[in-house]
């Protein structure tokens, strides 16, 4: 692929990224050098080489589903300048 100032510029308006003119040359050398590397990437034969395997295939010991602390809401609620039936009242931010 191409990269020019133009398609250089057209990305940057669509990322809404600022480039500098004195910063262009330099994007578009390192823009051309990853578009290098993906097609280097993309033309490697790996049709024989097994997948690696997937963290995401593990399995994660869980802990007992248990309550370990008392129910302490009245004494945390006493410091509190307001509160409305367990909730604690703040003021409205947001309109």
């Amino acid at each position: 692929m191409k990269v020019d100032a133009d398609l250089v510029k057209d990305v940057a308006a669509l990322a809404q990224l600022q480039i500098k003119d004195a910063d262009l040359n330099t994007t578009i050398s390192s823009l051309t050098d990853v578009l290098s590397l993906v097609e280097e990437m993309q033309s490697v034969d790996t049709d024989s080489i097994e997948p690696m395997s997937n963290p995401l295939d593990a399995t994660q010991r869980l802990r007992a589903d248990r309550v370990t602390e008392t129910d302490q809401r009245d004494h945390f609620q006493r410091s509190a300048p307001s509160v409305e039936r367990g909730f604690f009242l703040v003021p409205r931010v947001v309109e």
